[in-house]
């Protein structure tokens, strides 16, 4: 991986801890940190972006190598992990803190963005209408050092083993099948 060649992305798409997960499985992801963006309040905690109030959503900075992985290719696992039709909501989560987000840095990555939601939206994936964001990035907050790698740590919790474990399985099949994971994470 050329460390001089890294860009970054950030967006939510419901809990971090699937999505945070699926993406460190990744040829071309050097580190996907699980935090918060979005909101008027500095350096929020879990538990305040839990009540909603700090405007902030669940999301994971990823720090990837755009010659192994694409933009697109990236696009394409983040609308595979979370159903974008959802408002302020994946499955049982609920709130604004789950909204389908991508935070674009400038012009050109705010038009990849749209024309993403697009290709997805044109796939049929998901039935409906997508009501993903489309935000100017500001600020990123790591989330508390027990939320990196939540669910690699804590598999058998009651939510991970119910929600998390099967997303990550259905992703491990569908994306080892087209050979993007890291040999380790088949």
């Amino acid at each position: 991986m050329d460390k001089n060649n890294l860009e970054q992305i950030t967006f939510g798409g419901g809990c971090f801890w699937c999505v945070e997960s699926c993406f460190n499985m990744l040829k071309g992801v050097e580190s996907a940190i699980s935090g918060y963006s979005g909101g008027h309040k500095d350096q929020p905690t879990y538990e305040e972006v839990c009540t909603g109030e700090t405007g902030h959503a669940e999301v994971v900075q990823i720090t990837y190598d755009p010659s192994i992985i694409s933009y697109e290719q990236l696009m394409d696992v983040f609308f595979f992990l979370h159903d974008p039709t959802q408002l302020n909501r994946q499955g049982n989560d609920i709130g604004t803190q789950y909204r389908s987000v991508i935070y674009y840095k400038d012009e050109a990555e705010k038009q990849k963005a749209i024309e993403a939601i697009k290709t997805s939206e044109a796939s049929g994936r998901w039935p409906g209408t997508y009501v993903t964001e489309l935000t100017q990035f500001e600020k990123f907050w790591p989330a508390e050092q027990y939320h990196q790698g939540y669910y690699n740590v804590n598999p058998t919790q009651p939510y991970c083993s119910a929600v998390v474990g099967p997303k990550i399985q259905k992703f491990k099949k569908h994306f080892g099948e087209l050979g993007m994971l890291t040999a380790d994470s088949e």
